[in-house]
């Protein structure tokens, strides 16, 4: 169970911001780690977290396959207070799903892949 404390989450909002740079008022892609010994409930819980609009990154596991992880990411905008609420939710469908949530982690929001009006493997016009 991921039970991270408010002055924690404040640290990691201020390093995001001093030592990343990021602006933590705005949108970022967050990253929600469930783990279990067995791939079956996370492959359900994958299920259920897509339904909730969360894009199911991947289910993998360990280097030694005595575990298995699932990997689900959601743009969202978080305060320390809104990120904790989050990390609580996720604690409770975690356990309704008899797996471990396991945390979490911040990136930049990428913007998309500008579209080509010609594919780079195309040579003639």
């Amino acid at each position: 169970m991921a039970d991270i404390p408010p002055a924690q989450l404040e640290q990691m909002f201020q390093g995001m911001r001093s030592e990343a740079g990021w602006n933590t008022d705005a949108d970022l892609l967050w990253g929600y780690f469930f783990t279990h010994g067995d791939p079956a409930p996370l492959r359900a819980l994958a299920a259920h977290l897509a339904e909730q609009a969360y894009r199911i990154v991947k289910i993998y596991p360990t280097d030694d396959r005595s575990c298995f992880f699932l990997h689900a990411e959601r743009i969202e905008t978080h305060t320390p207070a809104t990120l904790t609420a989050r990390n609580d939710e996720l604690n409770l469908v975690a356990r309704q799903f008899g797996v471990e949530y396991d945390g979490m982690d911040a990136g930049p929001v990428e913007p998309p892949a500008p579209k080509r009006s010609r594919p780079w493997w195309r040579f003639w016009r």
